[in-house]
Order: C-alpha cells, then structure tokens, then sequence
C-alpha cells in the first residue's frame, strides 16, 4: 500500500500544492513537545481531500471520464472532487446534505458540479449516488473507503515525513478514516517508531470504539460541530487499514475544539474548521501524552463566516 502513496505522490505533483509546517513556541509550551503542523488547511478546495479525490479521478479511463463521477460529501470532498473534475474536464455530480455548511456548497458549485441535496435524518446519501450511478453510468469517487483515495490523502503525511526526518508522534483527525489510514501507512514506512494517534469528537467516538474493540461501530449524524467527522463509520476499506497501521484513538470533547480553533486563529493566524484542529485540541485539552517531535496534520480550513464568528465569540 506504501507504493500506492508514492505513486500517488508522484500523480499529484504539480496539481497539489505542497503545503507548508508552522510551528509556534506558545504551543510547544502548552503541548509540552515540539509541535509541527501540516497545514493542509492550505491545499487546494481547501483541505487535503483534494489528494484523494485527483488521485483517483486521474486515473479514470477515457470512457470513465466520458460518463462522469459522483460522490457523497458534507463539503471538503465535493468541492475536492468537483475542483479535481474541473481540472480533468470531467462531469461531476455530488450528493450533499441540505444542511452542508454554505460556504462548502457555493464552493462545490463553483466549481461547476451539480449538488442534489438529501435530508440526512430521512434519506442515505451512499443509496442515493449508488442509483444515481446506476441510471446515467457514473463512477462514484467515495470520500475515504477507496484504496487509491486512501493513498492519495497519505501523500500529505508522506510530505511531512520528507520534510522533517523523524516524529515521534503523529496526530491526525478521523472522519471515515481515509486521511487516517492513509497517514499511518506512511508514517510506518517512512519512520516505524513514530506513534500514530486518530483523534475524534467525544460527540462522534464510532471509530475510536471500533478500535478498542475491533468491532465496527457506527453513529448516524452525531451532534458534533467538526461536520468532516460525522460520517457514520470506518469504512470496509479503511477499517482494517486503522486495525493494522494506528497505534491508538483518543477523543476531544466540543469545548476543547472551539478552543483549539480559537488558538489557532488568534495565536497562529490560521483559519482552520473544527474537524481539521481536532489534533491541536488533543494536545491543548491533554487527551494524548506527547513528547518529543510531534507532527500534526491540520486537514482542512473550510468553515463558513457565521460559525466561524460563534467559535470566536464563544467563552
């Protein structure tokens, strides 16, 4: 699978950007470690789902391509595929959920791929693409349970990894698991005693207790604000890769992600979406004993004005 990432890497050079690691002596503090942050919050789209999705659109075959993608998505990766198509010149349609951040859909459309939007209480978004798919021939590019996504989003990892030698511990944030997976895979070929950490919402724990128990859980649409995050479970793909490759799982409550997104803003400049500061709230909340080099990937910075100004002004 390492193989596949370094294909992967190859594929999206020069498509995407290679983004750059902050580091903040305040953090360091805080976090007791030296802290070094991906911050993939600057990738094209907005976050790293832009790796994934050009990694396997990129490989679709003339006739793939001819008949257009879908794919199912809160908003990092629709706008990921749908840049990623746009690039390509390939049709892409994305089911969405109708309470998607506004911010994530206006940019998917942007991008020019037509949006169906689903009532998440009522209706499946997967159901929806797969008949979709089924009556018009659309290939479905899924958000994290593909092998070729999986490696393309550990090409951000990869980076790290070449950029700074060693780490002895790696943070990464879990929705589904592709970024995960993809990561600690990477992680392992490039520095097998770095500890890799997953780290999730209290509020949205489905793969933290599918770890501890090695069974899957799932959690329909949890009341968590880190919206990348409330995919209901580790897919079939990623699963097992999170069993094989991830040293542990351990989990942030809300208050701690507000705090973490405000730290960033105010202390760091960046603008970064609750579910892509998840690992810094790890490390300022205390939810993981670090020292050391500690790497973390900051996955996304899509986040719309009006939540954005409520995690500012909150307490």
């Amino acid at each position: 699978m390492f193989e596949r990432i370094q294909a992967a890497s190859a594929r999206l050079r020069g498509h995407a950007h290679r983004t750059p690691i902050l580091t903040s002596r305040t953090l360091d503090g805080r976090a007791g470690a030296d802290v070094f942050l991906k911050c993939e919050n600057l990738q094209r789209g907005g976050a790293f789902k832009f790796r994934g999705a050009y990694n396997t659109i990129s490989q679709l075959s003339d006739a793939e391509r001819a008949r257009g993608v879908i794919t199912y998505s809160s908003g990092n990766h629709a706008q990921a595929v749908a840049l990623a198509c746009r690039i390509i010149g390939v049709r892409a349609s994305v089911v969405m959920p109708a309470n998607a951040p506004a911010t994530k859909r206006a940019a998917t459309e942007g991008y020019g791929a037509a949006v169906i939007a689903y009532d998440p209480d009522t209706q499946d978004r997967r159901q929806i693409a797969e008949a979709l798919a089924a009556d018009h021939g659309y290939t479905i590019v899924p958000p994290y349970d593909h092998p070729e996504v999986v490696a393309g989003q550990g090409t951000a990892a990869l980076e790290l990894f070449e950029d700074l030698g060693t780490l002895d511990t790696l943070l990464v944030p879990c929705g589904g698991g592709g970024l995960l997976s993809g990561s600690a895979i990477a992680a392992k070929a490039m520095c097998p005693a770095c500890r890799v950490i997953g780290i999730e919402p209290v509020a949205a724990d489905d793969a933290t207790r599918s770890f501890r128990t090695k069974t899957l859980h799932v959690v329909k649409n949890p009341p968590t604000i880190a919206d990348g995050t409330r995919t209901p479970s580790l897919g079939t793909v990623t699963f097992p890769l999170v069993l094989r490759y991830v040293d542990d799982m351990q989990t942030v409550t809300e208050a701690a992600i507000i705090d973490a997104v405000q730290f960033l803003f105010y202390r760091m400049k960046l603008v970064v979406e609750p579910s892509g500061a998840l690992g810094v709230a790890a490390l300022l909340s205390g939810a993981v004993d670090v020292s050391g080099r500690v790497g973390v990937i900051l996955s996304g910075g899509n986040i719309d004005g009006a939540t954005m100004t409520a995690i500012l002004n909150a307490p």
